[in-house]
């Protein structure tokens, strides 16, 4: 008993989705002795369904979070585990398999409404008895009160993205990790110059001439434009990345340890994802993109002005394009200020 109430004044004390999930999949491998347990997330691409595992933990071992073989790939085919689509598909709350090797496997999707974004997956050689599946029934029903709290605190109400302040805290936190990293590194500098070092980066997405699709449609059609956008962001961008929705038909994604080749890729496979998407009633709708590097010696204000800076080339040089700002002053097209208040160009 003293363990289970440890472990739930250890979830209901974090203010973030990672750390939860971290403390839920801590909570329920040592109450369950499971072989492993992992936080799904289950993903809608162009009308189907994926699942990615976004953090897990193994007997022995301590929780992480995942990073995707493949930052391309939304994830795994639901339909590759068939009493999990069953489950989701009829809105049941839980689901178990037993491979031909006896290993068990019991999911429980936590069901926020008439949604399920987010499954337990808890592997075990041996059925659970009664007990054991009330105190995770438990453990979940906790999880998924605390989840939905976070959610109201944390997201845009149209589309269901993380929101500005939840930005301002995201980006402390990735400067602060930054600069911890840095500081370990000898030689950290020399590194810092080359392309194929891996860094976190900043990028600033606006909807191309979202005014007109108002004034031409109106502001229901605007809005789904938006929400749209927003599920395209969510399915474009890897589970370790963050999206945000900044205010009206602007946007801000943190994009977690990849090199400026990648990022540029990922960014751009957005961006396409946009331009060739059919948007009810209004068509094509195209964005632009301005991206930075995030270094922990400058502060938010002139990261984020870094950004808006590339942004309003792109938007100025024909839109519909993704522009990285140290390639912009590098190439003598945009002077490098200190602030977000200017953007000068030759």
């Amino acid at each position: 008993m003293d363990s289970l109430l440890k472990h739930m004044v250890d979830m209901t004390g974090h203010r973030d989705h990672t750390m939860l999930d971290i403390s839920v999949i801590s909570a329920v491998q040592e109450l369950a002795r499971a072989s492993q347990t992992r936080v799904l997330t289950i993903m809608h691409v162009r009308g189907q369904q994926y699942v990615r595992a976004r953090a897990s933990i193994c007997a022995g071992g301590v929780a992480r979070m995942e990073e995707p073989a493949d930052v391309n790939a939304p994830g795994e085919p639901i339909d590759s585990f068939p009493e999990l689509a069953a489950c989701i598909a009829n809105k049941d709350t839980s689901a178990e398999s037993l491979s031909a090797d006896g290993k068990r496997t019991l999911w429980l999707p936590i069901w926020i409404g008439e949604k399920a974004d987010t499954c337990l997956e808890i592997i075990h050689p041996t059925p659970y008895t009664s007990d054991t599946i009330h105190v995770i029934g438990g453990i979940v029903s906790v999880y998924r009160n605390f989840q939905n709290l976070l959610d109201y605190s944390e997201r845009d109400s149209l589309t269901g993205l993380l929101n500005r302040k939840t930005f301002d805290d995201q980006l402390a936190k990735m400067l602060h990790v930054t600069a911890e990293q840095e500081s370990l590194e000898p030689g950290q500098e020399e590194r810092r110059q080359h392309s194929d070092a891996e860094k976190q980066w900043l990028a600033v997405v606006d909807v191309d001439h979202f005014k007109l699709v108002n004034d031409k449609f109106g502001h229901l059609y605007g809005d789904e434009v938006l929400i749209l956008i927003a599920n395209l962001l969510q399915s474009s961008f890897r589970s370790q990345d963050r999206v945000f929705r900044f205010g009206g038909e602007e946007f801000v994604v943190l994009l977690r340890s990849t090199t400026l080749d990648n990022a540029q890729k990922i960014i751009d496979r957005f961006r396409i994802n946009v331009e060739s998407h059919d948007f009810p009633q209004v068509g094509q709708v195209t964005v632009s993109v301005g991206f930075v590097s995030i270094s922990p010696y400058e502060s938010p204000v002139i990261i984020l002005g870094h950004a808006d800076q590339a942004l309003y080339y792109a938007k100025s040089h024909g839109r519909n394009q993704a522009c990285h700002y140290d390639q912009l002053v590098s190439g003598g097209l945009l002077h490098a200020v200190a602030s977000n208040d200017t953007a000068e160009f030759f």
